[in-house]
């Protein structure tokens, strides 16, 4: 392909966070250009361990160029944007090694998490380096080159998620997948200096992830905006079928901040710095900004967390990690990193009797945890209460990832979500962060603080040097951002047999919600397919019923309005986020032979039954 023909006089930005490339693009910038400017800044920043495998540069460009064909109409909401994935998930034509050249395999299906980036218009760069068999916290547990850590190379890069985290810093791609099972996406995005969005588990499919610990594993995201990372996290969460830990969740988005509320933090005798005082006094200065701004602060106690987070290493949920290799381990033990292979071979020394005795504690601690949302908005502890060294970790191989996992272990086990933002820079320079921690299902709650925390920090992004934009842009109403919303209620679904359709004209997922108690829901006669009717019969008379909230390109959104059939119609939709996007309803004359399914509260339960 040749170069002369990418040209413009546009100037690139700065960082490549998603509001500076809308404007480039809004401005008549080519998405070719843009991706040729990746390639460059990765052969600039000549870092060998960011990735393992780089997709064809060739055909990434043939890839935007046939993207800037299309009608600015009909873009995606992630048109022309590049990304990276972590080399534990797959992606079809790019080998998945898990930081093991030995094991590698090249998949023959693309995850279902990339594959909705991809249908959004997002661009891939490549597949980044990790903790081999994403097991670590610190990002050097691999043969490969380590990622250079992006705020001072004397320090871990961070893991497992390594080298997406550093690809984000530098300003290589706009965001970047890891995973996270006890912290691998958020103690990386600490250390250099970016958001990391760790979902309520099951909102996002884990079909084509590399286990970990496949019961607890997420698909995280590094972003250097929290509205860049919602904006991600949204366009890949939905249910999937082939998942069985995937879980339709409710997601509101990201909105104001509440003006009145607590926030837990750790007793000042429960905190963990294990002597690091640097760490210590950015924690404070942090916890200045949440009271700057109105917030009461309310000292929790830990113990019950930090019971919950030895589960992961210490008691026998390291077989979840020794069931995912025991292949490997027992063919070919010495592809496996040492280091790894020590920690999951820990696995022999535990019981099956161990394991329910651990998950009978487990069940106890969770009923414990739980009812400190019931006096808290949200829980805030520091993301990792040490910045460790190479130096450090080359003395000493376990310490130090074990301290950087105090506030990250327990987060999965008990069913939570989770946002690493920066925070205060330590006074040496280092980068130093928080977290947001809430139940599940509260990841909108946790962006909107998140977001006017990292504003009020006032610090560039990653290590780019470019300032946090001027507004913030996530979630603008339906047709503010060129697409509009509908709300699904049946085989239009995610993963339902209709859904193509959605897929097919430009849609993008946005949310999963309830509608209010308004309506009443009904299988219609006839089909195949089998077709769902709802009916809004007053304020409060009815019951909420289970619905996705879809966006499409006004295009696309006239194409698939005009195949719905009598007695079908697109109304109002009343959500119980407080939206009230278009959706399908039904008209009475169509009721005839239909059955009420109100019961069922949601298409997918009602489908379920049948079988």
């Amino acid at each position: 392909m040749s170069r002369q023909r990418l040209f413009m006089t546009l100037p690139l930005p700065a960082a490549f966070d998603l509001a500076s490339v809308e404007s480039y693009f809004g401005a008549g910038g080519a998405a070719a250009r843009l991706i040729e400017e990746v390639y460059r800044r990765i052969r600039e920043l000549a870092d060998p361990g960011i990735f393992i495998t780089l997709a064809d540069e060739d055909a990434a460009l043939a890839a935007a160029e046939t993207l800037d064909r299309i009608d600015a109409s009909a873009r995606g909401p992630l048109f022309g944007v590049p990304f990276a994935v972590k080399d534990n998930i797959d992606v079809a034509g790019l080998p998945t090694t898990a930081a093991c050249p030995g094991f590698a395999y090249m998949p023959a299906a693309t995850a279902p998490a990339v594959q909705r980036l991809l249908d959004a218009g997002a661009i891939l760069i490549g597949k980044t380096n990790l903790d081999q068999f994403a097991t670590g916290l610190v990002g050097v547990r691999t043969p490969y080159p380590i990622p250079r850590n992006a705020i001072d190379a004397a320090l871990v890069p961070g893991g497992s998620s390594s080298g997406s985290a550093v690809a984000v810093a530098q300003g290589l791609v706009t965001f970047a997948l890891g995973t996270d099972t006890a912290g691998s996406g958020r103690v990386p995005a600490a250390l250099n200096n970016i958001v990391g969005l760790k979902p309520s588990p099951g909102s996002i499919s884990t079909t084509g992830v590399l286990p970990a610990c496949r019961t607890l594993d997420c698909v995280s995201v590094f972003a250097l905006t929290v509205d860049d990372a919602a904006t991600v996290h949204a366009a890949m969460a939905g249910y999937d079928p082939a998942d069985p830990y995937s879980r339709t969740i409710p997601l509101s988005p990201p909105g104001p901040a509440p003006k009145a509320m607590t926030i837990g933090i750790p007793r000042r005798e429960d905190l963990r710095f294990f002597g690091d005082d640097l760490q210590s006094e950015a924690w404070q200065r942090a916890l200045g900004l949440l009271e700057a701004r109105g917030a009461r602060l309310a000292p929790i106690a830990m113990a019950p967390f930090f019971e919950t987070a030895a589960l992961l290493y210490e008691g026998p949920w390291v077989a979840e990690r020794h069931a995912a290799i025991a292949d490997v381990l027992e063919r070919k033990p010495d592809i496996v990193h040492p280091v790894t292979r020590r920690i999951v071979e820990g696995a022999n020394g535990f019981s099956a009797t161990a394991l329910f005795k651990a998950q009978y504690r487990l069940a106890a601690l969770r009923r414990q945890t739980s009812s400190i949302w019931k006096s808290i908005t949200m829980l805030a502890v520091p993301t990792t209460p040490v910045s460790p060294t190479l130096e450090a970790l080359a003395a000493d191989p376990m310490t130090p990832n074990s301290r950087c996992g105090a506030y990250t272990n327990f987060v999965n086990l008990l069913d939570q979500a989770a946002l690493a933002v920066p925070g205060p820079f330590r006074s040496d320079g280092r980068a130093a962060g928080i977290t947001f921690i809430g139940p599940s299902g509260s990841d909108g709650m946790l962006a909107s603080v998140g977001r006017v925390f990292h504003r009020a920090v006032g610090i560039t992004l990653g290590a780019t040097g470019a300032g946090l934009p001027a507004e913030d842009r996530q979630h603008r109403p339906s047709g503010q951002d060129g697409l509009i919303e509908i709300a699904v209620i049946g085989a239009h679904l995610s993963g339902m047999p209709l859904n193509h359709e959605l897929t097919g004209n430009g849609g993008v997922f946005r949310r999963a919600v309830t509608t209010t108690a308004d309506y009443r829901f009904h299988a219609l006669a006839g089909g195949p397919p089998r077709r769902p009717g709802l009916l809004r019969i007053g304020d409060g008379a009815g019951l909420p019923v289970q619905a996705e909230v879809w966006a499409l390109p006004p295009k696309g959104f006239g194409r698939f309005v005009a195949g719905i059939p009598a007695p079908l119609g697109i109304g109002t939709v009343r959500l119980a986020d407080g939206t009230a996007p278009k959706g399908f309803l039904v008209e009475p004359e169509g009721l005839r032979g239909a059955e009420d399914i109100s019961r069922f509260g949601g298409w997918r339960a009602y489908i379920a039954s049948m079988s």
